[in-house]
């Protein structure tokens, strides 16, 4: 435990901002908050302002750009339609980049390191209002404000965050499916603590974890039996403390959770600073890896032209998972990674070894017409249940083989919005 400890105690401190950086985002929010006022003074618009999200929450952790979430709550007089042109209307006070989504909203870079992201959201007195996710923001932070006071537990945020964030785990979008950050801190709150939570976790089994903080169910056959089926997809069920119908982890995968899962256990097993820092990936590395176990490398780029950010990376991502099942078929992958790092670009790389031989699906005999084409392009064909078959050696590389179905699926590639696939080592 002394070790586990120090480790933490340290980690702590690389995680959190420096009151240098913290002072910066005040500054800088303190100024832009007076000016949204001013606009909506001058418009004679029905709104307020709230600051959400982490750095609200005061569970924020380091990292290279700071996301602040400014809300605009606008009165129910307004259409629900018109919130994202009200905001618009409002910001029209100097630079902004519209981001479209359910409602659309705003990002402000105001420096380097620091963005604005400015959500148009209803001013709603109770959860059951809300017409959108973003509208129930405003009860998540007051409801983490209350119950999550001291130092204490906001640092097991913290870490807790971080260690979800450095093993890819970090995030509720759907290139990612994830943990959420608000869904983090309910975790933390309910567990008591960081090391609890991942013990937890490390050794959940099969079944599902039901988790109603709230206290709104009897029991858990009350909240399978109230939910919809698609909120119960996930391995975790955490009931949203403010909003009884709201699966706050819906979004969670299985893949992501036995990803986080396995992290958790080997954490506790072999306690490492290093578990709540951001790997970057070492492609020359892994290169030279699969050489020495005679693997093919690639380490592609993909491009696409969609929206940067949730739209982009769903896009890059199912692309990725076509680009897998094709190679599936003439290679056994031994290794693959999907990597996004915003913007519209990914990158991915395959380690594979060649199948050597594959049997190719034909048509069926009474099919006389594609049987006779289908015999002309194969040498090795041979039947089998009234069906033909062909036995194709495989006398390529990944990497030729990619030239080839670049070359012989562009209107895929179109239709999937990418504009370009190249090849990087």
């Amino acid at each position: 435990m002394k070790k586990i400890n120090l480790i933490l105690f340290r980690a702590l401190e690389s995680i959190s901002p420096s009151e240098e950086e913290l002072k910066e985002i005040e500054i800088k929010l303190k100024k832009f908050l007076e000016q949204l006022k001013k606009r909506i003074r001058r418009l004679n618009i029905s709104a307020e302002i709230f600051v959400g999200g982490s750095f609200a929450k005061g569970t924020v952790i380091k990292k290279e750009k700071y996301d602040i979430d400014i809300f605009l709550r606008f009165d129910k007089k307004y259409d629900k339609n018109l919130l994202s042109s009200l905001a618009e209307k409002i910001l029209n006070f100097g630079d902004f980049k519209k981001i479209h989504g359910s409602r659309d909203y705003f990002r402000i870079a105001v420096s380097k390191n620091i963005i604005f992201e400015i959500i148009p959201v209803r001013k709603i007195k109770t959860p059951k209002e809300a017409e959108n996710i973003t509208d129930l923001s405003y009860f998540h932070v007051n409801f983490i404000k209350k119950k999550l006071k001291s130092k204490k537990i906001l640092d097991e945020v913290r870490l807790a965050k971080a260690f979800c964030y450095s093993h890819k785990c970090y995030g509720a979008e759907s290139y990612i499916r994830g943990f959420s950050g608000y869904g983090l801190e309910i975790l933390v709150y309910y567990y008591g603590g960081f090391l609890n939570f991942i013990k937890n976790i490390a050794k959940a089994d099969s079944g599902k974890i039901i988790i109603d903080v709230g206290k709104f169910y009897k029991n858990k056959n009350s909240i399978l039996m109230d939910l919809n089926a698609a909120k119960l997809d996930s391995p975790i069920i955490l009931i949203d403390p403010t909003y009884k119908h709201r699966n706050l982890l819906a979004a969670l995968s299985e893949e992501r959770f036995l990803k986080f899962q396995k992290a958790c256990k080997n954490f506790l097993a072999k306690p490492d600073l290093d578990a709540f820092s951001i790997k970057e990936i070492d492609f020359e590395n892994l290169k030279k890896n699969s050489r020495r176990k005679k693997q093919d490398f690639v380490l592609m780029e993909a491009e696409t032209d969609k929206q940067e950010g949730d739209i982009a990376g769903s896009k890059l991502l199912k692309f990725y998972s076509l680009l897998s099942n094709e190679i599936k078929k003439y290679f056994e992958i031994k290794a693959s990674e999907f990597e996004y790092r915003g913007e519209k670009t990914a990158n991915f790389f395959f380690s594979v070894k060649s199948r050597r031989e594959i049997i190719l699906f034909g048509p069926f005999l009474k099919d006389k017409k594609n049987s006779t084409k289908f015999r002309k392009k194969h040498k090795k064909v041979f039947e089998k249940r009234a069906r033909l078959y062909a036995k194709e050696k495989i006398n390529f590389n990944l990497r030729e083989f990619l030239n080839t179905w670049k070359k012989e699926n562009k209107d895929c590639m179109i239709d999937m919005n990418i504009l370009q696939l190249k090849v990087k080592i």
